[in-house]
């Protein structure tokens, strides 16, 4: 259900149907303040190299028993094209914020009753994965060879032209090049998905979202940024999001009748 856009009070206010407000600038506000301290946290936890290498050691031993280590086959196959490496360089730094925000902004205007669901959905994911990233700090693919682990492995980043990379400038001071699992890019872009995909009106739009999880998940392979246990990682934290959220959430999810009531007491001086 689409919430009403107007609001008497404050400015940018957006009514939902429960009766209660959202205005886009504490959103932003909190939105802002809450990566920050996420950033702050998933970023103080990277420096054990001996613990994320003994981690990778075994998120490959159990790969290779589950018959699913193929992840530098498809890089090596990947290598043989240099568009597509450098192309999925730019996409791996790059969608995984766009795509999230436009979500996240189509959702607020045209969906405002599902907005707080999914928005809390993505914080709690989100905050969960700052617990993978501290108990289990992982060496991603790309970091194997330089740390003696010799696997075939490139860093697609530091090889092909891109205007940015862990190992150089601002982001190699201040990016936990460990939190690798479970895998962020996978459980936000499977937000996105789950966001999108029932509400865009043209089919070939519909289309492009759900397959936007599984390009993410061959970006972040052929890069070398993950193994495919990270991505299993960042869908079981999406789904206990998922959960906890509609569990708890209740904005945009109360009787009608009684927040019609609420509305009329509000707007009525």
């Amino acid at each position: 259900m689409t919430a009403t856009a107007t609001h008497r009070g404050l400015k940018g206010g957006r009514r939902l149907s429960d009766g209660r407000v959202l205005y886009w600038w504490v959103e932003m506000l909190a939105i802002l303040a809450f990566y920050l301290v996420y950033s702050a946290i998933r970023n103080a936890n990277g420096s054990d190299p001996v613990r994320a290498l003994s981690d990778a050691r075994h998120i490959i031993s159990i790969e290779h028993h589950l018959g699913i280590l193929h992840e530098e086959t498809i890089q090596r196959w990947a290598l043989h094209f240099k568009p597509l490496i450098i192309t999925a360089n730019y996409f791996y730094g790059s969608l995984h914020f766009i795509v999230t925000i436009g979500a996240a902004v189509l959702l607020y205007r045209k969906y405002s009753d599902d907005y707080p669901r999914f928005r809390n959905t993505l914080a709690i994911t989100t905050a969960l994965a700052l617990i993978g990233f501290t108990l289990f700090p992982l060496m991603p693919p790309r970091l194997l060879e330089i740390h003696g682990f010799h696997t075939g492995f490139v860093d697609t980043l530091q090889k092909y032209p891109t205007p940015w990379s862990f190992d150089s400038g601002p982001a190699a001071r201040v990016s936990n090049q460990f939190a690798a699992m479970p895998s962020v890019h996978i459980a936000w872009s499977t937000w996105c998905a789950l966001a999108l995909v029932p509400r865009l009106k043209k089919r070939w739009q519909r289309i492009l979202a759900a397959a936007y999880p599984f390009i993410t998940l061959t970006v972040i392979i052929v890069t070398a940024n993950h193994y495919f246990l990270d991505a299993v990682g960042g869908l079981v934290i999406l789904s206990a999001g998922w959960v906890l959220a509609h569990r708890f959430t209740r904005a945009g999810r109360s009787d009608p009748t009684a927040a019609t009531a609420t509305a009329a007491a509000v707007d009525d001086p």
